[in-house]
This record gives structure tokens, sequence and C-alpha cells, in this order.
């Protein structure tokens, strides 16, 4: 019998996750970073100083209000730095109910201050006040420049019902559904429009979609009555006497489950029990390498077992979508737990933050598989020059788009010792999207008409990708089936603009149809195949036992082909491989699994 959990989360969310599906963001592991450019890195392979960063000393809440027309639009923009240093940022538009729009391209030169909003087409360009209290700026969207003015805002507890409010509702709020070693976060929106009626969003924080419109909102005697048709929701809560908390019921599909919100603008905290803390029994060093054919500086970390060495290492390859070099999505840091794992054991690991992403320089937007592939040999090519590693005992080991990315240079290269896919595709790009939407949309609990009207608008809009060469021309050919075929109302816009983005990328066409096969046929080095059973991305039936044919008939001696029990693409332990699950896993990487990863490895670098 299934769980709650399951019941509630397989049935709900169909119309998101067959969207994602279609898009291609679900395709590897696509992730939710912000594409912040920061300035050139020394090209030196040394480590890095510090060095200032894009939007680092702006960090905090800042709201503006931006007047249209009649219309006035009020904004809040919330600028973050990732460990690395990096600013990445979302802007709120609290009138059209919608939250956490990503902002892109943030640019901090003295007291110039800009960023863009892919996703609807917006710029904003200002002057940061000398007291760092104010940015007062020009909006640019659809040809029409606005004047817009941000302003700080401290830091503050939401406690009580907001300035205004015509319901003790009113305000921020946060809460998450749990069982069964999974945790769905959600934030929920709570204000009024000009007709004094309630209006209400709600963002599904690991699941990574904002802004759920309430067709409903209604309150009587601190009784909360909210219907979310697009999640086939409703939630009746009781707002307690000093109104910092609401507790209720969540009905999803019929199944009940308890779910208590308190009042805060703060969402919940993520559970990372894996992610290693300091201090750690092994060296780590930041610093940067070059890829001189590509004009690209790459931004890396390197961690190195204590002792003389030399050490056999390896390089760790993301999969596709803008990831830094923990592979960092959903809040999990996959890269950063498994590193941490094979250096304990003995193996040097350097990974790298893609061209574009985090510290290091290029375009992200114009790269193929190809041009990260030669990134990646990049990197071989510099560790090959570290002190303290062996040359010789130099693997790969690439997740999923890595994966193929890994065969790539091993087929033509002679210095790879050895390489590890995981969860790597074996068919053409287009199967491999068509098995994976058909896979999903079943789980999600679609029936077979609607997998084929799905299969059936991945087919055309892969046909307008092969046959539409002008990007902008395409995107707005992809909006229009988008329209036409109905999914576009049911979803936030910002997510709908950024998923067609995706689609008529030049990663896209490349991938569409590349075939990996070639590729393993050449690769002669040792090689490890590894599969979670319930991996609904990459699945193990289509995609093992081609590797496996392919590594025979290139004539390869050494490799193994193993699927994990219980694991998904992530190779986390899972209840049936949903990519929404991901996130609300606490578990990052299952222990088994980098256990039988290093201990292949270790067994192929003894000297």
């Amino acid at each position: 019998m299934k769980s709650r959990m399951q019941r509630i989360w397989r049935r709900g969310w169909v119309v998101s996750v067959a969207f994602v599906t279609i898009f291609m963001l679900g395709a590897f592991d696509s992730g939710d970073i912000a594409s912040a450019q920061t300035p050139d890195s020394s090209a030196t392979a040394k480590p890095q100083a510090p060095q200032p960063t894009h939007g680092q000393s702006l960090a905090g809440t800042w709201s503006g209000s931006l007047k249209a027309g009649d219309n006035v639009l009020h904004f809040v923009l919330h600028i973050g730095v990732t460990e690395y240093g990096v600013a990445v940022a979302t802007i709120d538009s609290l009138d059209q109910g919608v939250y956490g729009i990503e902002a892109g391209s943030l640019k901090e030169a003295g007291s110039s201050f800009q960023f863009d909003i892919p996703s609807v087409n917006a710029t904003f360009a200002g002057t940061v006040a000398a007291n760092r209290e104010s940015i007062d700026g020009t909006w640019s969207q659809g040809g029409a420049h606005l004047p817009l003015v941000f302003h700080r805002q401290p830091r503050i507890a939401l406690s009580k019902s907001p300035t205004g409010a015509i319901s003790t509702a009113e305000g921020t709020w946060q809460g998450a559904i749990e069982a069964n070693g999974m945790r769905y976060r959600l934030q929920l929106h709570i204000s009024h429009d000009a007709q004094g009626h309630l209006v209400a969003t709600m963002d599904s924080i690991d699941q990574g979609i904002n802004g759920f419109h309430a067709s409903q909102a209604t309150e009587t005697d601190s009784q909360i009555h909210l219907e979310l048709p697009t999640v086939r929701s409703t939630y009746d809560g009781t707002v307690n006497s000093v109104r910092n908390s609401m507790t209720g019921t969540w009905r999803q599909n019929g199944e009940p489950t308890e779910l208590t919100f308190h009042r805060s603008d703060q969402i919940l905290e993520l559970r990372r029990p894996q992610n290693p803390k300091k201090p750690y029994p092994y060296e780590e060093e930041e610093l940067t390498f070059t890829n001189a054919k590509a004009g690209t500086t790459l931004a890396a970390t390197l961690t190195v077992p204590r002792g003389a060495g030399p050490f056999p290492a390896a390089i760790l390859l993301a999969g596709s979508g803008p990831l830094d070099r923990d592979e960092a999505d959903g809040g999990h840091k996959p890269f950063f737990v498994l590193a941490d794992h094979l250096t304990r054991r003995g193996i040097a690991v350097l990974r790298y933050d893609k061209r574009g992403i985090g510290k290091s320089t290029g375009s992200y937007d114009d790269a193929t598989t190809a041009d990260f592939a030669s990134d990646a040999e990049a990197a071989l090519a510099f560790l090959q020059t570290r002190k303290g590693i062996n040359p010789r005992k130099i693997g790969i080991i690439g997740h999923s788009e890595g994966g193929i990315i890994a065969s790539m240079i091993s087929s033509r290269s002679a210095n790879v010792d050895w390489i590890a896919v995981l969860a790597g595709p074996a068919t053409k790009g287009e199967e491999t999207l068509l098995i994976q939407s058909d896979l999903i949309t079943r789980a999600a609990g679609m029936n077979n008409e609607q997998v084929a009207k799905s299969l059936d608008f991945d087919r055309q809009s892969y046909n307008l990708v092969r046959n539409e060469k002008n990007r902008d021309a395409l995107e707005k050919d992809l909006a229009n089936l988008v329209q036409v075929s109905g999914i576009g109302p049911a979803m936030p816009p910002a997510f709908v603009q950024r998923q067609i983005h995706w689609t008529s990328s030049p990663w896209f066409r490349y991938f569409l149809d590349y075939d990996p096969v070639p590729a393993l046929q050449q690769t002669k080095c040792p090689v490890l195949a590894l599969s979670g059973e319930r991996d609904l991305q990459v699945p193990p039936k289509e995609n093992l036992p081609l590797i496996q044919k392919a590594l025979e008939e290139g004539g390869n001696k050494d490799f193994k082909v193993i699927e994990l029990p219980g694991l998904n693409h992530e190779f986390q332990h899972c209840y049936m491989g949903l990519p929404a699950e991901s996130r609300a896993i606490e578990e990052t990487f299952a222990p088994d699994a980098m256990k039988t990863l290093s201990d292949w490895i270790l067994q192929h670098t003894a000297s």
C-alpha cells in the first residue's frame, strides 16, 4: 500500500510535472541557480584571492513601486550571496501574485547596479546611493522605460498582520507537509485586492514552482478557506489569537493531512544532514584553470588527501543545467558530499563551476555539450600538472550529461585512466526525452490519453527546434504552441518563459540529435556504469543494456554495469523516482552508491 505522502503528491501535481517534462527541466538535472556573471578570474592556476562580487554589498530585501499607466506594481527584490560569494536575486510582484522570479546577470560597478529578468524580458539599471540604502533607476520592458526606486528594507520577523490588512490572515506564511523522510515546504501569501477581496498564492519551495493562485480565499471568524484548483487542493485553517500561527487541514485529491503555517517571511530551513562540516581531514583549495581554446576561466575546488602522495584523482562533471561545482540543486549539493567521501578514501577530487556559472567566466547560455566537454578536457590537462596528483591515475566521474561528456573525452584521449558514468544516457537525445516524458507523466498519474497528448506536444516542439534556426522566432513559435495546447494558463508565466528559453537554447539543439553510443564504442579505458532502479529520467532498463552492448562491441575488456535498488536519478533512496521528490528527500547521495563507486575506483588505481 502506498503511503499517504505518495497518494497526496502523486496525483495532485500532474500538470506541473507534465509541463516540466515537456520542457526539459527534468531532462537531466537542470538547476535553479541564477546565472550571475562575475569578473574575469586570474588565468593562472593558483589559489584565488578574495574579489569583489557583483551585488554582494547589496544583499538584503528591497522594495519599490513601478507606475505603469494607471496601475502601480509593488516589487520586492531579494538579493543573496552564495557560499562562493556570487550574488543571486529573485523578485516578487505582489499585485500580480507572482513570487520568486529569477533575476540574472547581476552587475555592480561602483555606484552602478543592474540585472535582468529573462523570463519577462525586462531589465533594471540604477545608481546606488552613497549610504547603500536606495537604488534609483529605470525598469525597461517591451520598449517602455519607467522610473523605479528600490529602498532597502529592515529584516524583521513578521509576527502580525501587515499594515492596512483587512484580514487576520494577510501576510506571508511558512509550512511543510512531512512524512516518510520527505518534507515539502510551502510558502503562502495572502493579501487583498482593490475591492477588499482576499487573494492568495502558494509556492511549492521544494518543487521550485511559485505562484499557484487560489481561486477562492475567504475568512470567517479567523477560519481560513483556500481553494487551489491547479493542484486540486483545499486548505482549511484557524488563525490563533496572536495571529502568528494557522493550524488546519490540507486536502489534495480528497486526501487529508495536517498542516500548520507560521507567519514569517523566512523560508523554512532545509535539512541536509550529509553536508560535510569543517574541519575536514584533508586539504581544500580554491583555484582557477583556463580553457585557452574557448577563452574561459573555470573556478574550482580541489580536495587532496593529507600525505605525500601522489594520489589518484577524479574530475566531477555535472549533469545538464546551470550548475556550480557542487552540482547544487534544490538545496542538495551532491558533488560536495561525493567529493568529501572520495577524498576521505584517498582520492583527490577536482570539481568546478560550469562556464558562465558561479565564479567561472564564459557564456553558459550559448554553450552545448561539446563546449562543456572542451572545458572538461582543460580540467584534465590542468590536473595532470598538479603536484601530488598521479597523472597516470586520473579518471572522470560524470553524472547524467556529465556521463556523456566522460565517454566523449575518454574516446579520444589516452590520458583518461578510467571513467564512471552515473545515470548517463545511451539513447539518442530525442529518444531519451520521449522515454522520460512517458515514464514521468505516467508515474505522476496521467492516463493513456493524457500521456499521448504530452508526447505529441513533445514531438511538435522538437520539430520546431529542428526547423526554426532563429532563436527569437523559435521562442515565439514555442509560446504559440504552449497556448494552443492549453498548458499556458495553468502555469505561472515566469515558469513558462523559463522553459521556452531552455528549449530554444543551443544546448537543446545539440542534445536533441546526439547519439552517445559511438563514443562509448571507442572508449577503451575501464568503465563503471551505475544507475538507480527508480530513475525515471535516464531509466536503467533502456540505458544500461545499451551501454554494455556498446562497450562489448568496441572491445572494452574492463567494464562493470550495475543497477542500484531503490535509487532515483540523483542516487537518493526514493519512493517513485519523480523529479519533484528529489528536493523533498533529506538524503543527498546514498552511502551505498558512494561506496560502490569508491571501491571500484580504488581497485583500479591501486599501485
